[in-house]
């Protein structure tokens, strides 16, 4: 399922005073509930609740081609944070980059995504860890 961006700074804004937040080294995760759901659900075809979601990444961080990668690297770890449990939906979520994002790989983005949402609870049930199974 396909998020939607948020382009209204307001939503910003009311995710950083209002919502819940969770820090990591390289992020930071705001979390909160989406009012105007219920009018994304209805414009939606599949007619489901859908997250809407934010990245910020300042410019202390470097200049434009930094900043698009971060961005990248941030969407990458999204996805692998998804491929662990399924998330909650109805929500605005706004992730953060913080110094020092720049230098690190998507996984280890990833990683800090998944315990952010375990700690935000925005996971409706955690896939099993893979184990391998033993031959004859």
């Amino acid at each position: 399922m396909k998020d939607i961006a948020i382009k209204e700074n307001h939503l910003y804004q009311k995710a950083y005073r209002n919502g819940e937040k969770a820090h990591s080294k390289h992020i930071s995760v705001y979390i909160l509930r989406d009012w105007g759901a219920k009018k994304q659900m209805l414009k939606n075809p599949e007619k489901q609740y859908i997250n809407r979601v934010g990245l910020s990444v300042s410019k202390k961080i470097g200049g434009a081609v930094v900043r698009s990668r971060v961005k990248r690297i941030i969407r990458a770890g999204l996805s692998q944070a998804r491929e662990y449990g399924q998330l909650k939906t109805g929500y605005l979520i706004v992730i953060a980059a913080r110094v020092g994002a720049h230098e690190v790989k998507s996984t280890e983005i990833g990683e800090e995504l998944i315990r952010a949402f375990q700690r935000l609870d925005m996971y409706k049930t955690p896939k099993a860890p893979k184990t391998e199974e033993g031959g004859k």
